[in-house]
């Protein structure tokens, strides 16, 4: 039987956010792009019954791995049904202000950024010679 309802989970809101706040701070930008790709289909696996298909838990493995460094503390401002973020902080965090400047010459070199932006220029250029022809 199949139920139309909407679902509310206020306290599963608050979680979600406050969790989502730690991985920002722990996890690297292309884990997370990885993630958020593969939820949906591990949603889908669950809502099928799949729980232990080897699919799932190979996604869970993926997760597992994934989560080891988030952990942290969150604030957050909760008001007239919203949630916000106030403040965060974790032992873990990949933010490095040392790391985090563009004025130290031995972090970063402002002459890479040239052979960067022609790396991911070529995609352009080519696309707009195909479209010209």
């Amino acid at each position: 039987m199949k139920s139309r309802g909407v679902y509310e989970t206020p306290g599963g809101t608050v979680l979600q956010i406050a969790h989502r706040a730690v991985e920002s701070l722990t996890l690297d930008r292309e884990v997370v792009h990885l993630r958020d790709s593969l939820i949906p289909k591990y949603a889908e696996l669950v809502y099928y019954g799949f729980w232990f298909s080897p699919e799932r838990l190979a996604l869970q493995s993926l997760m597992d791995q994934a989560q080891k460094g988030v952990t942290g503390t969150v604030r957050l401002k909760l008001y007239k049904g919203n949630c916000m973020v106030v403040g965060r902080k974790a032992p873990k965090s990949l933010y490095n202000p040392e790391l985090a400047t563009f004025e130290a010459d031995q972090v970063y070199n402002q002459k890479d950024a040239e052979g960067f932006i022609k790396l991911n220029a070529l995609r352009l250029k080519l696309n707009k010679i195909n479209s010209s022809k």
